[in-house]
């Protein structure tokens, strides 16, 4: 089972492709959205609320802290933040637990389980590299949703694809990308 965390970042079509992929492959999900990634998904997506919760095998209340993910027992393979805001991102690598994601991503870090941050921000700035750094020498997975030019996109909905199989790569699942050197 994979846990996936929306934050309030632009990139919520990121998560949406991840959630449709995982969702046709039948693999178990479950979703928690921040109260800013459910103003982003009003302005910047073209599913509703309702729709993208759909799509995940079980969803909790951001504010639930007694949800099974808040516990260390509870056994997920990975989480996937998408997209990570630097809010969320400082919140993790300083052990401010305030919510479920954070809670959630907190466990996952003690547990020594995949933890996957698609940051969204640009420019970085000294403090958001502190904060990936610290994270990184965690083990915990950085990925900004950097396009792959090399796979000659004609649309943007193939960059998403594209980065929503970098994310996959990432939790070790196959999506069939394709790869530098492919033909």
């Amino acid at each position: 089972m994979i846990l996936i965390a929306i934050t309030g970042a632009t990139g919520i079509k990121i998560a949406v492709k991840l959630l449709e992929f995982l969702n046709q492959k039948k693999i178990n999900t479950e979703l928690i959205i921040s109260k800013a990634a459910e103003i982003v998904i009003e302005k910047e997506a073209d599913y509703n609320l309702s729709e993208i919760r759909k799509l995940a095998t079980k969803c909790y209340d951001i504010q639930d802290l007694a949800a099974p993910p808040a516990s260390g027992s509870y056994k997920i393979e990975a989480m996937v933040i998408v997209p990570c805001t630097m809010k969320t991102l400082a919140a993790i690598a300083n052990g401010y637990a305030d919510n479920l994601i954070t809670r959630a991503a907190d466990v996952t870090i003690k547990e020594k389980r995949k933890l996957v941050l698609i940051v969204r921000e640009s420019p970085l700035s000294a403090i958001h590299l502190e904060n990936m750094l610290k994270l990184a020498r965690l083990g915990v997975i950085i990925a900004p949703p950097v396009p792959s030019y090399y796979i000659k996109p004609s649309s943007v909905e193939e960059l998403i694809n594209h980065t929503v199989g970098r994310i996959l790569d990432q939790i070790d699942i196959n999506s069939g990308i394709k790869r530098w050197g492919d033909e």
